[in-house]
């Protein structure tokens, strides 16, 4: 079947032309949409892209039941409720070096233009008049540079800054000392680096713990006649204090090219000639448009085709490659977690996913991720995915663990899924045969050999004559054929298990006959 793609919003025609030219996609091009104009039309489509200009907000996103990705041209997601599109099982991805090269050149383009007053000696000369003296500057050499946010964008900003034989000193809670020290960067804890820089800036994205994070303290305790560049996200810098620093000479000067209110309008920094205001350009170059545009279509396509999802803004990385390497342990995860489903009836308040030899050795988190999905599909009426797995999950009170063993005595994988649910816990485990056929291998303590595909029953009945023989006739009964049948029992116990393959799903009737068999405790069916 085909997948429909929105391009919502103006991205480079390389990306438009690479999508279109894909076999089995539907493509149209469609700007200029708000809200209710997505919400009209969006039910219909796989996939949606935009820039900055369109939202994809919780309302477009409760009538997108055929939407499996959205994609951001560019590196914020402001514009995208990233958790409701993960509640609902869409994928967000992004391109967050596609622009990177071009916003770290804007920071170091403002840099400049504050040290040497340029904006406001154009305008100067432009007036006709002539006053050198007015604009003395300051130079970048030796002086200190601090860098808050050491990704990409922050990375290149300090490649260029030594370049301009700047210190370069760098704030980041997720990178390693080491990092600081090959790239010639002092690490430092934030708030001694705002207290000993000449010029600050920013490359972090705004959220609960960054909003605001450059309050009236932190400026204050800036050096007297420092600097401060702002090219990351609007609502970092508290925009009161900057202005009434600006306004005491306290600070230097600063450079927005973002700002908590887009446009800025009515803004008192407005008024101030000590501050550079551009109208977020951090991404407004050719090559970035044109790198941006290309590449989220591409990741799109990528994600439709195969399910890799790059850069994803809620989903970890997995290589085509290593999908491809994982699918069949994937496959089994789900499977054993479809089957547990159905045999729990209350809540569960543990998960835990084992997998063992060959299979620890792959991409665990995503392996196991499959057999939560598994699970969780058995309960849930909403569509369940390896997006938004883990955040069912955790709406329904369930604690997943997942845990790795280097060797198992019997096989040379497995996949265990143990379910905590009350005072129980039932287990059910399995492996590959041939490295690619799903196997069940156990209940509980009952060791079992079953393939997990087609219609299964399942029945749990005393250890005695006459049981088999009574299902059998059921089945014959209702003209039901039975495939394969394999029984598991416990040395010692009066109890046994029962995992039988069958032609067709059985009716309601048919069930209540398997379950009036006097033998029998438990009767169940999946469909694999």
């Amino acid at each position: 079947m085909g997948k429909n793609i929105l391009i919502a919003d103006k991205i480079a025609q390389s990306g438009i032309d690479y999508l279109t030219e894909q076999r089995g996609f539907e493509v149209d091009h469609i700007t200029g949409l708000d809200e209710a104009g997505l919400c009209e039309i969006i039910s219909k489509y796989h996939a949606v892209l935009v820039r900055s200009a369109v939202t994809i907000t919780s309302a477009v996103m409760d009538l997108a039941d055929n939407l499996q990705v959205i994609g951001r041209a560019g590196i914020g997601v402001d514009n995208i409720d990233v958790a409701r599109a993960t509640e609902r099982g869409i994928a967000v991805l992004n391109t967050p070096n596609a622009n990177a090269t071009t916003t770290a050149e804007l920071t170091i383009a403002h840099i400049l233009s504050l040290s040497r007053n340029l904006p406001q000696a154009d305008r100067s000369v432009k007036s006709g008049a002539w006053e050198r003296s007015s604009f003395m500057g300051a130079e970048l050499a030796n002086k200190r540079l601090g860098i808050f946010g050491y990704g990409n964008i922050g990375r290149i900003v300090a490649s260029r800054a030594k370049g301009l034989g700047m210190q370069v000193l760098a704030y980041d809670p997720f990178v390693n000392e080491e990092v600081f020290t090959a790239d010639g960067v002092s690490g430092m804890e934030l708030d001694e680096l705002i207290s000993v820089v000449d010029y600050f800036t920013f490359h972090c994205p705004v959220n609960d713990k960054t909003r605001g994070i450059m309050n009236a303290e932190r400026i204050a305790s800036m050096k007297k006649g420092s600097r401060i560049v702002n090219c990351a996200r609007g609502g970092l810098i508290d925009e009161h204090a900057l202005y009434e620093a600006l306004s005491s000479g306290h600070l230097a000067g600063a450079a927005l090219d973002v700002f908590e209110t887009e446009p800025p309008v009515n803004s008192p920094l407005l008024g101030l000639d000590n501050i550079v205001l551009t109208p977020h350009l951090g991404a407004s170059t050719k090559e970035a448009q044109t790198t941006a545009g290309s590449e989220i279509a591409q990741q799109v396509a990528v994600y439709l085709q195969t399910g890799e999802p790059i850069n994803a803004i809620n989903l970890p990385p997995v290589s085509a490659a290593e999908l491809i390497r994982i699918g069949p342990y994937m496959t089994l995860a789900q499977r054993l977690g479809n089957l547990l489903g159905p045999m729990i009836s209350g809540p569960v308040k543990n998960l835990e996913i084992a997998l063992c030899g060959d299979a620890a050795e792959r991409d665990v988190n995503t392996v196991c991720t499959e057999g939560l999905v598994g699970f969780l599909s058995a309960h849930m009426s909403a569509p369940v995915n390896r997006v938004n797995a883990g955040h069912i999950a955790k709406q329904q009170g369930i604690l997943v663990s997942e845990t790795t063993c280097m060797e198992h005595p019997d096989y040379h994988a497995t996949i265990r899924i143990s379910a905590t649910h009350g005072d129980q816990i039932t287990t059910i485990e399995g492996t590959l045969f041939d490295h690619r056929h799903p196997r069940l291998v156990r209940i509980n303590d009952y060791e079992i050999e079953a393939a997990l595909s087609g219609h299964l029953l399942i029945t749990r009945h005393k250890d005695q004559p006459g049981v088999i023989a009574a299902i059998s006739s059921i089945m014959a009964e209702h003209q039901i054929n039975i495939s394969r049948m394999q029984l598991g029992i416990v040395t010692g116990s009066d109890k046994a298990v029962a995992v039988i393959e069958v032609s067709q799903s059985l009716e309601n009737e048919q069930m209540m006959k398997l379950e009036a068999i006097e033998a029998i405790n438990q009767v169940m069916q999946v469909t694999l």
